[in-house]
């Protein structure tokens, strides 16, 4: 079953809203009524209807997972662009100050709850500086608080999509088809677009954008649901605690929700599009990745990890493809709408290599601040992911 994160969190905005009063005061919230059971939103319930509360608790599980994957995926997309300013300012012998253009500069379409949960996750877990983080809503100026941090807020979606690199949609699935008229005509081709909306298909969003370079997280819930996100917790808090931060894990079953590991294809092709955009031949892009996604090593990779395996060309293309690609020719453009919707050269490779996915979840891990053992490593008891 698929859950649309949009839907969600306007249910629990409306429900769980409305009874706790917030006091903000240097960015630290407190729930003033958090000790006073009889204005809790679950003192109300009648007893036959408590046994739908876990619902709760699987939302806002889905919303840290989601918050969690945007975040690592900008980071890497960060890291990504401050090397190429490093190779540029090697080969240029000049300053080694990262240039405008290297930036990594997102725009969000949508200020609801999940909008607001993303970009304070972005701030202060990537972190994107406030000069880099736009948010685009029809309303405005119910984000005094992120305008008070220099963020710009404004309701312009065309010239957020002509600035950003990479746009997240967190809208609800009936505002989508207007913004995708809307900023179809100003997207550029490298822009990544990363959609929270999972109540529109990958192919139907790719038909209103008529675009490809599109992400899409899809979750699977189980129905034994080990609840261990809590309902009131605020996003950031969440992915401080180790339990739920290994739980965010893209190889973690842990606490019922599982991620759709095509996913994580498609970050590698997107990683991949965004060097060719910058005309990087293939074999400087695959340098790159293993810099990027092999950086963090464990106890049988040797030492420096000099018995990783590296990324081949033939990972990511056919053989045959792959065969008449001189060295400094770059990669295909690749579809990523089709990398998540089909099999793909990289597929067998990700989905076999237990060495890959231990390197993904300590990199993941790791990038968060936190170093695991091998014995917690979750690649072990999640084989069964959701796949397409």
């Amino acid at each position: 079953m698929e859950f649309s994160l949009a839907n969600w969190t306007c249910y629990k905005a409306t429900t769980t809203g409305s009874p706790f009063l917030r006091m903000r005061d240097a960015g630290l919230e407190m729930d003033m009524l958090e000790d006073l059971n009889s204005l809790q939103f679950e003192y109300g319930i009648q007893e036959e209807d408590r046994s739908w509360l876990y619902l709760l608790g699987r939302s806002h599980g889905l919303m840290i997972k989601a918050c969690a994957h945007a975040a690592f995926f900008c980071k890497l997309l960060r890291n990504l662009r401050e090397s190429f300013s490093k190779k540029s300012s090697q080969e240029k012998k000049i300053s080694e100050d990262i240039p405008d253009d290297d930036e990594l500069k997102v725009g969000i379409i949508g200020g609801g709850h999940l909008g607001k949960q993303l970009a304070h996750t972005l701030l202060q877990l990537v972190p994107i500086p406030a000069e880099s983080l736009r948010i685009s809503t029809r309303r405005p100026e119910a984000l005094g608080e992120f305008k008070k941090l220099g963020i710009q807020c404004f309701y312009r979606n065309s010239s957020l999509v002509q600035w950003a690199n990479v746009i997240f949609l967190c809208c609800l699935p009936s505002q989508l088809p207007n913004i995708c008229v809307e900023i179809q005509t100003s997207l550029e081709k490298a822009c990544i677009v990363y959609s929270f909306v999972a109540a529109i298909p990958i192919p139907r969003l790719k038909h209103l954008l008529n675009h490809t370079n599109i992400l899409r997280t899809q979750y699977q819930c189980v129905e034994d649901l080990d609840n261990i996100w809590g309902a009131n917790k605020e996003i950031t808090a969440a992915l401080q605690d180790p339990v739920i931060l290994q739980a965010t894990c893209p190889y973690s079953p842990a606490g019922g929700i599982i991620l759709n590991v095509k996913w994580l294809e498609g970050v590698f092709y997107a990683a991949i599009n965004t060097c060719t955009r910058k005309d990087m031949s293939h074999s400087q892009v695959l340098q790159l990745l293993n810099e990027l996604f092999l950086s963090v090593h464990f106890e049988t990779c040797g030492k420096d990890g000099a018995s990783c395996r590296k990324f081949q060309v033939q990972d990511f293309v056919s053989k045959a493809y792959a065969e008449n690609l001189s060295q400094k020719r770059p990669f295909p453009w690749f579809d990523l709408t089709a990398v998540q919707l089909k099999e793909t050269p990289f597929s067998q490779y990700l989905s076999n290599s237990t060495a890959l996915q231990d390197h993904l979840t300590h990199l993941y891990c790791d990038s968060f601040g936190i170093s695991l053992t091998k014995q917690q490593q979750p690649t072990e008891v999640s084989k069964g992911s959701l796949s397409q």
